[in-house]
């Protein structure tokens, strides 16, 4: 049989919205739910806002550009209250899940798209800096195991742990496309050696943890044998944006024993809802293309919105998930 999950976020801007969603996730997605995210709250339980709140030996503060690191001299105000969100968050989550034993995902930015998103402690991307950027991951990376093993105790039950890398500025920072801090620039690429190295120590720290790695990226262009090779064990993607190419990568990867997870359901409201046959059809075919069974995939391949459901209604973002545990339960019937 095959899974469906959510990528993470989901709508909302207050704590309420965040206890809803949980209850959402945890009564359609009973075989892979995830820690929803609700990004509406503001910076502190934004994408960025949440991987710093899990980077450990490391201080940040909240500027008007956005997030600053502030090295070891201590965390701001902001810094404190994402870490105190996320704990939160958590206590929430252990609350409503209790006797959960399905498998389970967590979300967290990749070094890549803080070191694009978060500035050093005098301005500029961290991405400006060889050596702040390469801090920046290891602190990312040890971070995950701590995060990892405070979810394993909250969920005992849980046997298959996911941890899904988000990594959306990936292939800006490849292709020379971040901004600098002026806007007239752009900042160097990153040679292809180092971005696999940061990202496999972020990826081994999970694997180390006990966790399953996944890289998630809903960007065209995002290089996905450079994902396998540093140690992704799934690939999670927006199907509607893949190319040839990548259809190969991810039946090498289902072939390998990898899961993929193909975004098909619209992340925002459509004008015209799809139905589970149309999903189930359309996910079908592309296995037909790539010349794989559904019945020997099976759990390793897993359906998802699009991308994140935070620029969604309330009310699509049940349906999205209700329709793909629907349509994953068509897959292998």
């Amino acid at each position: 049989m095959s899974l469906a999950t959510g990528v993470g976020s989901m709508p909302g801007d207050d704590q309420a919205a965040y206890d809803e969603a949980v209850k959402v996730v945890l009564g359609e997605l009973t075989d892979l739910a995830h820690l929803p995210e609700v990004p509406g709250r503001g910076a502190v339980a934004s994408m960025t806002g949440r991987a710093l709140a899990v980077v450990t030996d490391l201080g940040a503060d909240l500027q008007p550009a956005g997030w600053r690191l502030t090295g070891t001299d201590g965390s701001g105000v902001d810094h404190r209250r994402a870490r105190s969100l996320l704990a939160q968050d958590l206590d929430g989550l252990e609350e409503q899940a209790q006797g959960f034993g399905a498998a389970f995902k967590l979300q967290v930015a990749g070094p890549w798209t803080l070191a694009a998103t978060v500035e050093k402690p005098r301005g500029d991307k961290v991405l400006a800096d060889v050596g702040a950027r390469r801090e920046l991951a290891q602190a990312l990376a040890e971070g995950v195991r701590g995060h990892v093993a405070d979810v394993r105790r909250r969920l005992p039950g849980v046997e298959r742990l996911v941890v899904q890398v988000d990594e959306p500025a990936l292939p800006a920072v490849l292709g020379g496309k971040v901004p600098t801090a002026s806007g007239f620039h752009r900042h160097r690429t990153v040679d292809l050696p180092e971005a696999s190295e940061a990202l496999g120590w972020v990826l081994a720290a999970v694997a180390e943890a006990g966790a399953e790695p996944w890289v998630h990226s809903c960007a065209a262009g995002t290089p996905l044998g450079l994902l396998r090779g540093a140690g992704a064990q799934g690939l999670s993607v927006d199907l509607a944006m893949t190319s040839a190419a990548d259809h190969d990568a991810l039946a090498e990867t289902l072939e390998a024993g990898g899961t993929v997870a193909l975004g098909v359901v619209p992340s925002v409201d459509p004008s015209t809802r799809p139905t589970d046959a149309g999903v189930t059809e359309s996910v079908l075919r592309w296995l037909d293309m790539v010349g794989l069974d559904p019945a020997e995939v099976g759990e390793r391949l897993v359906v998802t919105p699009s991308c994140g459901l935070a620029g969604a209604s309330p009310g699509w973002a049940r349906a999205a998930l209700h329709l793909l545990s629907q349509a994953a339960g068509h897959l292998t019937r």
